[in-house]
């Protein structure tokens, strides 16, 4: 929800924005390299179903969303020169909302944007959803999205409460149906370590005493 524009970015114009993203991404990636670090994926953005540099890329107007393909492509191109064979992800949060998808999508489509595979998060709040839904929802727009644009997804983040009574069922049920989808590359949780709310975050697999919960189940089997 927060795509500013970096305060060192702040009086470029469009194309200094595009070449920055790019030096950022190869700066990055490269001293990766230089540490003998593997790269399979790259995300190009985080969460970015609103763009990213707001508002010079915020899809909320017609440029913006031009601006946005541009700074996607930026990144792309970035990565390949340092790792031509990583692949590239756009990442959306909702993964349940096939109009956002099919939306933002739809921009970078008709925007020639370049990816590699579409990455999803998804974070029920079971008091007031209901998570079975979510993630039918969800695995039925993973199978549309393959369909579409004939590109792999994966659940780049999956979380829920730690200590909500049917947390293990809810991952047992993605995973489950997740391993049924060929073009699926995989399903991670988000800071899965994290325990005691750190920093206000309550949906890793540990306890607040740091002990591992049953949710760690669902990637077992």
């Amino acid at each position: 929800g927060t795509q500013d524009i970096p305060a060192a970015w702040i009086d470029y114009d469009l194309n200094q924005m595009k070449q920055a993203v790019a030096d950022h991404t190869v700066d990055v990636l490269s001293t990766l390299k230089e540490n003998g670090i593997d790269v399979e994926w790259v995300q190009v953005g985080n969460e970015t179903h609103q763009g990213m540099l707001f508002p010079t890329g915020q899809t909320t107007s017609s440029d913006g969303i031009k601006n946005f393909a541009k700074f996607i492509n930026s990144g792309y191109n970035a990565v390949k020169e340092i790792y031509p064979n990583a692949k590239v992800i756009v990442h959306l949060d909702q993964g349940n909302d096939a109009n956002l998808y099919n939306r933002i999508f739809g921009y970078l489509h008709d925007n020639n944007a370049k990816w590699d595979v579409i990455g999803m998060s998804l974070y029920p709040e079971p008091d007031t959803q209901d998570w079975r839904q979510l993630n039918n929802d969800c695995i039925a727009n993973m199978k549309s999205l393959i369909e579409r644009y004939n590109t792999p997804v994966m659940m780049c983040e999956l979380g829920i409460y730690w200590n909500y009574e049917e947390a293990e069922e809810f991952f047992t049920d993605f995973m489950t149906k997740a391993k049924e989808i060929d073009q699926c590359l995989g399903v991670f949780t988000w800071e899965p370590q994290s325990y005691g709310g750190w920093k206000g975050y309550h949906k890793g697999l540990f306890d607040d005493t740091g002990k591992p919960t049953s949710a760690f189940n669902a990637f077992k089997r």
